[in-house]
């Protein structure tokens, strides 16, 4: 917003009349304009620029005591000179530099290709031309675009473009993007993150501009939730929509827009109260949520009490909690009340590390929400399942009797606590049964020295296959290394056979047949052979 304006010499030829509120680049770094005219005591028209990159900048659009204009950062502005800054160019004037072709002379003389000009005669002419009308992805990323141009001139040249990239130019109102995307009516992708774009008086006057859109990309456009939701009804039929890197720190209630979506990724902004992600719980097709490096450390659906199945994100099938900090595992609790939750990535959170290894991490996770399918992109076989769900039985079965559990069904009144903490656990000891004493016994506690194996894994019957060593705990269970083989072998779905040779005792396979068991139990030893089979 321009404050104070004084009397300014007349403007030089290169500003255009309109430049308040333009974008500009210069040197490599995009602004917006947001004052034109003298800054006494020079002489000579100037031009306020607020900066994307507020580094840039040296104030905050005050000199001398005058204020001319407001920044959001304090050091988000700057005065340049007219002649240093670039205004931009149309969209097929930058099709022209971006790919090198004449879009207006092909008539049947040159055409320039890459660094070679060409003589373009007849057929050859025209062929190239409908060439060019058949583009179906253009990327004009950080090409300076501000604008469509004339009018149908996009139409006439690429009409069949279904996926457009126009992120890091200089747009500067939601106007000008339709005037381009008006002609591209079979438009379904559009990227515009690290524009700058003020909202439109209109929404909905707009709509016929994005009639055809499916996927819209606006990271690190400085947009907040609120500036979306007000600009959502130019997208009626919008299925996928990226805002990561916005400062988002709020978010509204979706009323009557949005819920055509099935893809929203909100990573990297500063929610972290995570009941503000409760706002958007009513998407009703909303199958993907990135929320990772959101700040989250909490997140809880107080619709259902433990073991319940929340009315919230009904069709939420892939939630990404990837770099947060996640540290209790109430917060587990919490996402098994998601009714269609499928794939849970929750990489380098707290809670990853406060188990004794990864390994027993990712085995808490799967036992705790019962329909993951996969973990950490990862997935999780119905082996793997089952031994889970069969040691968090054995991990908890004490405090389960301590707290009024019994493995007589009409004595079995565990304390609400202990139903709060555990909510699976009443189902798991329906499936499997309740854990025997033996299996109750306090495991070791953990520690690295003189404990770890290194042991040779080898598939006897895949010669191709390269042995591979690995280090493990002695007290590491069977199932646990299946799990791991799992996964390094990819050989998901198949049952493994397990023995192993020792140098002790050549020419003998001892079959390694209880996946409950440690490895100690079969006296495995540092330097051992396991050989690994499936069907």
């Amino acid at each position: 917003m321009r404050i104070i304006n004084p009397e300014a010499p007349d403007m030089v030829e290169s500003v255009p009349s309109d430049a308040e509120r333009k974008r500009v680049t210069c040197d490599g770094e995009r602004g917006t304009v947001r004052y034109v005219g003298a800054v006494p005591p020079t002489t000579g028209v100037w031009l306020g620029v607020e900066w994307d990159n507020p580094e840039r900048g040296k104030h905050d659009g005050r000199h001398e005591g005058v204020q001319y204009f407001t920044c959001r950062h304090p050091t988000g502005g700057s005065f340049i000179r007219p002649q240093k800054a670039s205004f931009g160019v149309t969209y097929l004037v930058a099709m022209r530099q971006r790919y090198e072709v004449d879009l207006d002379a092909i008539t049947g003389e040159q055409l320039k290709i890459s660094t070679r000009t060409v003589e373009m005669i007849g057929f050859e002419a025209v062929s190239e031309k409908q060439k060019v009308a058949n583009v179906t992805a253009v990327s004009l990323r950080c090409c300076e675009v501000c604008g469509p141009g004339p009018e149908n001139e996009i139409r006439e040249m690429t009409p069949n473009v279904l996926s457009l990239d126009l992120s890091g130019n200089l747009l500067c109102c939601w106007e000008d993007v339709a005037g381009i995307t008006r002609q591209l009516q079979r438009l379904q992708e559009l990227r515009l993150g690290e524009n700058r774009l003020s909202l439109p008086a209109d929404p909905h006057s707009l709509a016929p501009a994005f009639a055809s859109l499916k996927v819209l990309d606006l990271k690190g456009s400085a947009i907040s939730w609120l500036e979306v939701l007000q600009c959502a009804p130019m997208w009626p039929f919008l299925e996928e929509m990226y805002v990561s890197d916005n400062c988002i720190t709020e978010l509204q209630k979706p009323v009557s827009v949005l819920h055509s979506l099935t893809v929203l990724d909100l990573s990297r902004n500063p929610i972290a109260d995570g009941s503000e992600i409760l706002k958007i719980a009513d998407l009703p097709r909303l199958e993907k949520l990135n929320l990772a490096e959101t700040g989250l450390s909490s997140l809880q659906f107080n619709d259902v009490c433990p073991g319940g199945k929340t009315a919230m994100f009904p069709a939420l099938k892939i939630l990404a909690l990837d770099d947060n900090k996640i540290s209790e595992w109430s917060v587990v609790n919490e996402l098994e009340k998601l009714a269609s939750l499928q794939q849970l990535s929750c990489h380098r959170n707290p809670l990853m590390g406060a188990e004794r290894d990864f390994q027993t991490a990712r085995q808490l996770l799967i036992a705790s929400i019962g329909q993951l399918e996969a973990l950490n992109k990862s997935q999780v076989t119905p082996e793997e399942r089952k031994g889970a769900e069969l040691d968090y039985c054995k991990m908890f079965g004490t405090k389960w009797l301590e707290s009024g559990g019994h493995r007589d069904s009409e004595q079995n009144r565990p304390s609400a606590k202990f139903t709060e903490e555990h909510p699976r656990f009443q189902f798991l000891i329906q499936k499997y049964g309740a854990p025997e004493d033996g299996e109750l016994k306090q495991q070791k506690p953990f520690a690295l020295k003189n404990q770890l194996l290194n042991i040779t894994f080898v598939c006897p019957d895949m010669a191709d296959r390269t042995p591979v060593q690995k280090k493990l705990p002695d007290s590491m269970t069977v199932q646990k290394v299946k799990g791991l083989l799992h996964r390094m072998l990819k050989v998901t779905g198949s049952e493994l056979r397990l023995t192993y040779t020792s140098s002790k005792m050549e020419g003998r396979e001892i079959e390694i047949d209880n996946d409950l068991k440690p490895l100690q139990f079969y006296s495995v030893e540092d330097g051992d052979t396991v050989l690994v089979r499936w069907s």
